[in-house]
């Protein structure tokens, strides 16, 4: 049988033990990955590699031993509890093996968990499973964690005193990140908050978000928005110093502004404009451009961009342009165009 979205989330939190086989396929194999280990220890608890209740095999050694899958299937182990044996990188060359397994598995034998890539209607593996009354098949998609997923993960994590700023930041991040990092933001956020009784802000989730080389360039863009004239050159010097090029830094900083002038332009109001950007921002770094949003006005951005644009031009001009410091000088004026 095919399992929906809906019944999916379900059965990875409570799967049907009866079952002999679970196939998950997808185009992630990240997310493939994290599915089958909240499948497996919700089958068999977390110990079950430590107990060897956990079997693994590969599509290259059933090619070349097809009874490999039965015998492991029906191998009696020395603790007690269901045993799993997990078939990676499945395709249909698995599925010889994977049937004749299935035609001779019995109450109490081993779970049999199949992961495999994008398998598409025709694929005889999948309709193998599909066709099964005692089998099921899920397909693993791209599509972000819903909010009761994310809540199911966060109470997971002990999670539990989560705001409703904080929670809306959290589905926007795990729109944003794949599922890798967001569940290891996730682990951080549950050490950083461990016995910590209040409740969690966006500042505690920004602090466990992870780092990339763009939050220096966040930081010079955050000066030069705010008017701080006076430290755009010495960050600028520490950036070029890590090998940022004028190009990126116009090119993030016209990003922006381009984004202050879009929520600035909408007719809405700048909050709700802000929710609606993307890549989305969140926590502290939408309250820091609500207020910049505000404080620049339409008009006064507009100029910005125009500084920008030229900027841009003279980058991409032919002439001996010393590079850095007329993007420098451009920062600046910027800068000092803020509103005192």
């Amino acid at each position: 049988m095919k399992l929906n979205a809906r019944d999916a989330i379900r059965f990875f939190e409570k799967p049907d033990k009866a079952k002999a086989a679970v196939l998950l396929f997808g185009p992630d194999a990240m997310r493939i990955s994290l599915k089958r280990k909240a499948l497996v220890d919700a089958l068999t608890g977390p110990n079950a590699d430590e107990e060897m209740r956990l079997t693994r095999l590969d599509a290259a050694t059933l090619r070349k031993d097809p009874a490999a899958l039965g015998d492991a299937t029906k191998a009696v182990g020395f603790f007690p509890g269901l045993r799993v044996v997990h078939v990676e990188s499945a395709t249909d060359t698995t599925t010889k093996a994977v049937k004749a397994a299935l035609e001779d598995w019995q109450a109490g034998d081993a779970v049999i968990v199949i992961t495999a890539g994008q398998l598409n209607a025709r694929s005889s593996l999948r309709k193998l499973i599909e066709g099964g009354r005692s089998t099921v098949a899920i397909g693993v998609y791209n599509d972000p964690p819903t909010r009761e997923e994310i809540e199911r993960q966060l109470a997971a994590k002990g999670l539990l005193n989560m705001p409703p700023d904080t929670l809306r930041d959290i589905q926007i991040l795990a729109q944003e990140l794949d599922p890798g990092d967001f569940a290891q933001t996730l682990e951080k956020l549950s050490l950083y908050k461990l016995n910590d009784p209040e409740p969690t802000t966006p500042e505690d989730l920004l602090n466990c978000t992870p780092a990339s080389h763009e939050a220096g360039l966040d930081e010079l863009v955050r000066h030069i928005a705010e008017g701080r004239s006076g430290e755009v050159g010495p960050h600028m010097a520490r950036l070029e110093s890590q090998g940022s090029n004028p190009t990126t830094l116009t090119i993030t900083a016209t990003r922006h502004f381009r984004q202050l002038h879009a929520a600035a332009a909408s007719g809405q109001g700048v909050d709700q404009a802000l929710s609606r950007l993307r890549p989305p921002v969140f926590g502290p770094r939408r309250d820091q451009m609500a207020r910049q949003v505000r404080s620049w006005g339409l008009a006064r951005l507009e100029a910005a961009l125009g500084v920008l644009m030229e900027a841009d031009l003279n980058l991409r001009s032919s002439k001996p342009y010393p590079a850095m410091a007329m993007t420098e000088r451009a920062f600046i004026r910027i800068a000092m165009m803020h509103p005192k």
